[in-house]
């Protein structure tokens, strides 16, 4: 058995609590690592916190100012040599499939750092991010390292029933974003991509705190539970609105884009039904993709829907955001909207996808200036690639 295969083997054997400990024996064991230590992102996306029993036992590192940070943003290996301890340090990216976990940092003899190593330990990264993922059904762990603070009882609803913050695939690249981290209550995102077909969903459910976040809920589960029955985009729409009308008998409701790419053809089928507004980025151009506006979903008994259609090319990058975003007003009342948001975009087009809601986010609390968030802001960008 080699080395790699040994580490691999050790990982799945380990209780899920204990992944950190058996990656950093095997590391020791086959590849002379002194020291390990796991980082990962927090919910707000600015710090990298220790993997340890007790959380914030570690002080966290943050992103925009440190080598994990810097490994972490440019998803390649960064070292750093210590010549008094004759030593280097190497930050690896824990991603899967384009998602963006954290960061292993593993120290080494100066005589046993090599290129073609870091090659292994990274793949060595990539499992510990798979077995992360499985862990996390069995243990918190893990999703305790990643808050610097208590989320409230909404946004740990709303976090717990996202899908991921990043999705990468051959035909496209996509990542979202939600702000306030910590307590958001009714904005959320969700996708399904299989062998023909990527659906992607951005909801925003009306109020605040714990019910915004029970009514999202519903409605993300009503079309998850309709697109796994296999119906069609807009037969998804009407059963989610059945389902919020009959439990909230128009008192509240959601607003929903929904999307279904081919993956082939680059069609996109879409149902407009409520307040997320969609940008298309084509040539260093941006523009508004108009939808027919549809009632929102819960808001009237059987409600009929339809579906409309547009075009992406390769080369297209689309962005979502809710009025969290557009509507977001300036310290002297001018809202963020349409002008603000094409600017950001084209000052955010040569970062990947999974970076750009972020760079979005904070472009708007500059904007915003001291006035604080009054809803939920909430940002997916998608990178179109299409097929050859």
């Amino acid at each position: 058995m080699d080395r790699l295969t040994a580490v691999e083997h050790a990982l799945r054997a380990a209780t899920p609590n204990a992944l950190l400990d058996a990656v950093t024996a095997a590391l020791v064991e086959h590849y002379g690592v002194v020291r390990v230590e796991l980082r990962l992102v927090d919910y707000g996306m600015r710090s990298l916190q220790a993997v340890e029993p007790v959380p914030l036992t570690t002080e966290p590192v943050m992103i925009h100012d440190s080598p994990q940070g810097r490994a972490f943003g440019s998803q390649e290996p960064y070292a750093r040599a210590d010549p008094d301890e004759q030593a280097v340090t190497v930050h690896l990216p824990v991603t899967v499939r384009g998602d963006r976990m954290g960061v292993l940092s593993v120290t080494l003899p100066e005589d046993r750092y090599a290129e073609a190593l870091m090659t292994e330990i990274q793949h060595i990264c990539d499992v510990v991010g798979h077995e992360i993922l499985v862990a996390e059904r069995d243990t918190d762990l893990y999703v305790l390292a990643r808050r610097a603070t208590r989320l409230t009882l909404a946004a740990e609803m709303q976090w717990q029933l996202l899908p991921g913050r990043a999705c990468s695939r051959p035909e496209f690249s996509l990542g979202g974003h939600l702000e306030p981290a910590y307590s958001i209550f009714g904005d959320n995102f969700d996708w399904s991509a299989s062998a023909d077909e990527l659906t992607l969903t951005v909801t925003n459910g009306m109020g605040e705190g714990i019910q915004a976040a029970l009514l999202t809920n519903l409605a993300v589960n009503a079309m998850r539970n309709a697109r796994r029955a296999g119906l069609g985009l807009a037969d998804q729409a009407c059963l989610a609105d059945q389902a919020i009308y009959a439990q909230y008998r128009g008192t509240a409701y959601v607003s929903v884009l929904l999307l279904r790419f081919d993956l082939a053809t680059g069609d996109v089928q879409a149902v407009d039904a409520g307040s997320p507004r969609l940008w298309q980025l084509r040539d260093k151009h941006v523009r508004a993709v108009p939808f027919d506006a549809q009632l929102p979903l819960g808001m009237f008994e059987d409600t009929p829907y339809e579906c409309e259609h547009f075009q992406v090319l390769p080369g297209d990058r689309l962005l979502i955001s809710s009025d969290g975003v557009y509507d977001t007003a300036s310290s002297v009342g001018e809202t963020y909207g349409e002008r603000a948001l094409a600017r950001s975009l084209n000052a955010t087009r040569l970062l990947p996808p999974a970076q750009v809601p972020e760079a979005v986010l904070r472009e708007l609390a500059t904007y915003r200036g001291e006035t604080p968030l009054d809803d939920d802001a909430l940002v997916v960008c998608l990178d179109w690639n299409g097929r050859p």
